[in-house]
Parts: C-alpha cells; structure tokens; sequence
C-alpha cells in the first residue's frame, strides 16, 4: 500500500503534468521583450514598410530615373561649333594684336547635320533602355517581395512550432523539480528521474536550434524592410487563408499571365528588342554626316573680307563600321535564343510549381480538422490514467512526445502550403493569392 508521502509525491507530479496539458492549449508568446522592442505587422502593413523604406527599391528608382534623363539627352540636336582667330603679331609693321588694314581675322561657324535616322534610332535605343531599367525595378520589387511574404509565413509557423517546445519544456521542468524534491526517498525511480531529464535536455537542444532558424528568417525580414533590430511579430488569420485554392485558376490562364507579367521576361524581350534597334543605329553608323560651315577672312584670302560656305564629310574608305555591324547582329541571335529559353523556363516553371501547390493544398485538406482536438482530449484520458497509474510516466512522455510531433508536423504542412502560393504568385507575376 502506498504511503501518505508517495500519495503526496504522485500529486504533485499529477498538478505538473496537468498544467502541461492546459498550457499547451494556450497560445504564449515564445520570446517576449519590451513592447517597444517588438513590431507587430500584419502582411499589409509589412509590405507597406518594405515599399516605403526599402533602400535597394530607392537605388533602382534613381537609375529609373536617370535613364530617363538619357531619354532627353538623346532628343538634344548637336551644339554649332563658333570659332575665331586674330593675328598676334605683325612682322612688318612690328605691332602686337594689330586692327584694321594691318591685322587679320578669321571667322567660321560649323553644324553638324547626322544622317540615315541616327538622332531618331538613339532616341529609340534610349527609351528601350530606360523601359529595361523599369523592368530591372519591377523584377527586384518582385524577387523582394516574395522573400519578404515567405519570411512572414515562416516566422509566424515557426512561432506556433516553437510554442509546442516552450510548453513541454515548462511542463517537463516542473516534473524534474518535482523529482529532485524527493530524490533518494525512494519514491521514484531514478531510471524514470534520468529519462526525463534526458527528454528535458534533448527538448531544450531542439527548441535553441528553432529559435536560431526563427532569428535567422527575423533578420532577413528586418533587412528587406529596413527596420532597427526589433522582434518582429507576424499578426495572421489563419481562417482567412482557407478559402485559398489553386483550383481557382486554370493553367492557361496562369501561363497567360507569365508571359504578360514576368519581369524577367519582360527583360529578355526587351534586351532582345534592344539588339535590334542597336544593329540599326549601326548601319547607320555607317553613313557618313554632314557638317556645314560658313567662313569669314579679313585679308588672308584671295580678295579681302572673303565671306564662304562648305560642306564637308568622312569618306567611307576604310571605317565602314563592319565590326561593329556584324557584333550587333550577333547579340540579336544570342537575345533571341536567350528570350525563347526563358520563355521555356516559365512555362516548365508555372507547371511545376501549379503541381507542387496542387499537392501542398491537397495533403493540407486531407487532414481532419478535427485530429489535434481528439488528440487534446486523448490527453486528458491518458493524464488521467496516469493519475491511477495505469501507465507509466515514460508512456505518457512518449504520448506527449506524439503530440508535439503532430504540432510541428502541421506548423510545416501548413507553411509548406502558403510558400507554394506565394511561389505561384512568384511564378506568374500576379497576387493571384494574396
């Protein structure tokens, strides 16, 4: 028969374990600092922060902006060139700078005039390029944008994950020093003492591993929004996340919006139409300009005040401008196979990525939502249980153990499921889900 004191010993293990089960039912903050310390965002204001403060959006946006000045530099006529000359001195009648009958000047005003379309293709060439810089800025907003939405995702999962180890850690440090109070009375089995604490220090090894993978997705985060070094806590409804579906969207219609939408594309499209307009303004290069002046000598020509016009123009003997020429031609072949490969790789991409979302969607449906419940309450028969000492503390640790599995398990699938639509999103370049 068991003593008052082993009655009293069985209690207090009991109390532990039974505010282990109730706090695993409670949602406490894993890591919790001062409230200025911590930054709580939802996706919306997230993404507002990024756009306002991000400091390699603001860098692009200044080369937007300075390809557009190349826009207006290219519609600029060349400047008429002006030149003068006066005598410095005259031999004969020993003066410096003489005027009049005794000095000479000379006088000439030149334009040049460019030939075969040349303003007009660097005017193309400069808006092609300046539209490439606007892609270049919508590419990284999109690459960028998709780092910050899978942070957010996996910080707030990686949160929940970290909850299910902070509360076996509390609970199991509640039943070790439930223990040591009545180590060497004989009560307990130091085997069962030992296997607990073993449990306690492999928990705690695992739960230091995930609160670095979470310190390592909170400092990409702070990067791409710019933020001082605070904690940054994801506010998500996960009821809203529900209706979500891929089956939403067909695959043409998501194939049709990649070709559209893809930056990436649109950069190879336009890096493609770039070489074109390039080898043009190259065969015109080709073609000779003309300058025209006109000319004023005082007495230095065959009549004095000798007033003329000319024209004048390179012979195209030997620069003709074929190396050029032909590189030019070159880079439209090579353009244009790099736009048809990229074109091929986001079609294999949307198909792919389609088909892993279907999966992640399909695996995340198929988990009754009612499974974590009856493993809730299972709990409760299995601490009752335990109260009467049908089962020992290894088979409920163990049972726990199932349990937390079954949390982490969740947390990943769910996660899993909202990376693949954010890479769907990614993939077409359109918020389909949002």
């Amino acid at each position: 028969m068991i003593n008052r004191l082993a009655l009293c010993t069985y209690f207090v293990l009991f109390a532990a374990l039974f505010r282990m089960t109730v706090s695993a039912q409670q949602q406490v903050p894993v890591i919790s600092g001062p409230p200025s310390d911590t930054l709580h965002l939802t996706l919306d204001s997230a993404e507002n922060i990024f756009l306002r403060q991000n400091l390699l959006l603001l860098a692009q946006r200044y080369n937007v902006d300075a390809q557009k000045a190349l826009v207006i530099q290219a519609k600029l006529y060349p400047n008429p060139t002006f030149n003068i000359e006066h005598g410095i001195y005259n031999t004969e009648t020993k003066k410096f700078f003489p005027l009049g009958s005794d000095g000479q000047t000379t006088a000439g005003l030149s334009q040049l005039v460019m030939l075969a379309g040349k303003r007009n293709k660097q005017i193309k060439i400069a808006k092609a390029n300046a539209q490439l810089s606007e892609y270049e800025l919508y590419d990284l907003l999109r690459t960028l944008k998709f780092t910050l939405r899978d942070d957010f995702y996996n910080i707030y999962y990686l949160q929940q994950s970290a909850k299910a180890y902070d509360d076996e850690i509390t609970s199991l440090q509640k039943v070790v020093d439930a223990f040591e109070e009545q180590k060497g009375k004989g009560y307990i089995s130091l085997k069962e003492a030992v296997r607990i604490k073993a449990q306690l220090y492999s928990l705690k090894s695992e739960y230091k591993d995930l609160l670095e993978q979470i310190s390592d997705q909170q400092s990409e985060m702070r990067l791409v929004l710019q933020v001082k070094p605070v904690y940054i806590d994801p506010i998500l409804n996960p009821a809203t996340l529900e209706t979500m579906t891929p089956a939403k969207y067909p695959l043409p219609m998501l194939l049709d919006s990649a070709y559209t939408n893809r930056t990436d594309l649109l950069m190879a499209r336009a890096n493609t139409d770039i070489s074109k307009l390039n080898y043009s303004y190259q065969k015109a290069l080709a073609v000779p300009d003309l300058t025209f002046n006109l000319s004023y000598d005082h007495q230095g020509s065959y009549i004095k005040n000798y007033n003329g016009a000319g024209v004048a123009f390179d012979l195209p003997v030997f620069n003709r401008n074929q190396g050029n020429i032909k590189s030019a031609k070159a880079m439209i072949a090579l353009n244009d196979a790099t736009q048809k490969s990229a074109e091929a790789t986001v079609q294999e991409q949307v198909y792919r990525v389609l088909e892993k979302t279907v999966a992640a969607d399909k695996l995340y449906r198929n988990i009754d939502a009612s499974f974590s419940k009856d493993f809730q309450r299972l709990m409760h028969e299995v601490l009752i249980n335990y109260q009467k000492r049908n089962i020992t503390m290894l088979d409920f640790l163990d049972f726990y153990d199932s349990y937390k599995q079954n949390v982490l398990q969740l947390n990943n699938i769910q996660y899993n499921r909202m990376r693949a639509f954010e890479e769907l999103n990614f993939i077409t370049g359109t918020n389909f889900f949002n």
